[in-house]
């Protein structure tokens, strides 16, 4: 009955899809084998896509893209598995970015590996929610298993944990909420007479280098810090944070009343690939009773290299650090996560729901990662990683990551011996600094230069590099994290960058000689 009383009407013949059909649709024991065909037909699409990409992009502009897009009318289906591929490569597939080319030189996306991809495709059907047991059983197990394994790695002690994550800015919000929170409990409990919260959150400071992540300040608004909370250090000529000025920081902030409630540490900037100095940062942390963060989202793919595991020394100290197995794990995005020292420090993310993870399971030993996530729903990205340490191994992680490292470290040298470049501070993991300097040029020429030929290689698709500023200079970047590529494909993609720049250079030149001002 409808809630006048009256019978709920039925839809005419005709007025609506068929409902027999539609559940068709659903995944279930009767609908495996279309399951099967149209899985594969998709990933035949894909796999066809990925053998014929002659270049990391085709160079379309949002202007030719948006028309097509938005000319799709979504109420309207195609009801044809083919027909719905077709127009997806259309949208998409032909002119998406290809992480796996070896003239992909851009951002911090890997090129991923099988065993994860296999990940990928059984996770997403099985479509576990990893947030309590009843949604998701063995895979609470597992992911809880990965985190022990990652923290074994990180060395952080018997007493730790962790949590999975969308990614490196999620998990960097999610340690500045837990140092706030401890830092809060400490200023309260040590003061003799009660202060407010408010008065406390309005005193508290991050600290971080001038080369950390942007995703400190998004954290300190997020959680009501405001934008005065997040106090950067400046960098050493290696661009790495200066403890020195961090001892001074710290001890500025106390003599004006102020908390320091975390210091960030990079493992990892995402523009230079430094990493600090972690044992100087830990004791200076440790002297003054600062939480310590270490963000190695970039970074974490050391803790499986074979030879350069040392550059880490020092994390193990953390209160708290961020991985991004889907930066250098070669895993496909999403799979992160943050881990803690003190596991007890999670409950800060706990919320008690009678439907959902009542106290009473809790008291009953039903295991649960929703007390630890400050996400509810969260699928079981961590099989991925699960199933590409089955079948891989961590070793073999790590020697695709060292590849990617000494590739680095080769174009570093290339570009440092070319008179054609300047190059930045020198990485310690696989990302270049650099910028084409015509021979005489005004700084404002060499700057439009550079930022011409990276829009023009862009729209070539020919190859792709990332852009950045240093020291208020505009400079180009690669991020190399693909070990197919190899010293020719940067040496080419070099002679392509000059070429852009070099054109636009002489084409400003000629023009001023015939204008001259004045």
């Amino acid at each position: 009955m409808s809630p006048n009383g009256s019978a709920l009407d039925t839809p005419p013949a005709g007025a609506g899809p068929d409902p027999i059909a539609a559940r068709a649709h659903l995944l279930n024991a009767d609908s495996v084998g279309t399951y099967r065909r149209t899985v594969i037909e998709g990933v035949d699409r894909v796999a066809a896509r990925v053998a014929t990409a002659d270049r990391p992009f085709t160079g379309v502009s949002p202007e030719a893209l948006a028309p097509l897009v938005a000319g799709i009318d979504l109420d309207r289906p195609l009801g044809d598995t083919a027909a719905a591929l077709d127009e997806l490569h259309d949208v998409w597939l032909r002119d998406a970015v290809w992480f796996h080319h070896p003239r992909y030189l851009a951002h911090l996306n890997c090129p991923v590996v099988i065993p994860a991809l296999l990940g990928e495709a059984v996770l997403s059907a099985v479509n576990s929610s990893v947030d309590t047991w009843d949604q998701s059983a063995g895979a609470t197990l597992m992911e809880r298993r990965l985190v022990e394994w990652t923290v074994g790695r990180i060395g952080l002690g018997p007493g730790a944990d962790g949590i999975f994550t969308s990614g490196g800015t999620q998990s960097n919000l999610q340690a500045m909420l837990l140092a706030r929170e401890e830092t809060h409990r400490r200023v309260v409990g040590g003061a003799a007479e009660r202060p407010s919260r408010a008065d406390v959150l309005s005193r508290l400071r991050i600290i971080t280098s001038a080369a950390g992540h942007f995703s400190v300040q998004k954290a300190a608004k997020l959680l009501g810090l405001g934008a005065e909370a997040v106090l950067t250090v400046p960098t050493d000529a290696g661009r790495r944070m200066r403890t020195d000025e961090l001892a001074r920081t710290i001890a500025r902030c106390r003599d004006e009343g102020l908390v320091v409630m975390a210091v960030v540490a990079t493992a990892g900037t995402t523009d230079f690939g430094t990493i600090d100095p972690l044992p100087q940062i830990a004791d200076v942390c440790a002297a003054a009773g600062v939480w310590l963060h270490v963000d190695a989202a970039y970074g974490c793919g050391l803790l499986v290299s074979p030879t350069r595991r040392h550059l880490l020394d020092g994390i193990e100290r953390a209160d708290s650090v961020t991985v991004d197995y889907h930066k250098s794990f070669f895993q496909p995005v999403s799979s992160s996560a943050l881990l803690v020292r003190d596991a007890r420090v999670l409950r800060h993310a706990t919320w008690h729901a009678d439907y959902l993870n009542p106290a009473r399971a809790v008291e009953k030993g039903i295991p649960n990662q929703v007390d630890k996530s400050i996400q509810t729903t969260r699928r079981f990205d961590a099989c991925k990683l699960w199933l590409t340490l089955r079948i891989m191994g961590p070793d073999a992680i790590g020697s695709l990551f060292d590849q990617v490292v000494d590739l680095a470290a080769e174009a570093w040298r290339m570009l440092d011996a070319d008179p054609r470049f300047e190059v930045a501070a020198r990485s310690q993991l696989s990302t270049v600094v650099f910028r084409y300097v015509p021979p005489g040029a005004d700084p404002s020429v060499v700057d439009e230069a550079n930022l011409h030929a990276r829009e023009a290689l862009s729209a070539s698709g020919a190859a792709l590099v990332a852009g950045t500023k240093v020291d208020g200079a505009h400079y180009l970047k690669f991020t190399l994290l693909n070990p197919e590529t190899t010293v020719d494909d940067i040496a080419a993609v070099l002679d392509l960058i000059a070429g852009h720049a070099s054109w636009y250079a002489d084409t400003r030149s000629a023009a001023a000689l015939a204008c001259p001002v004045g």
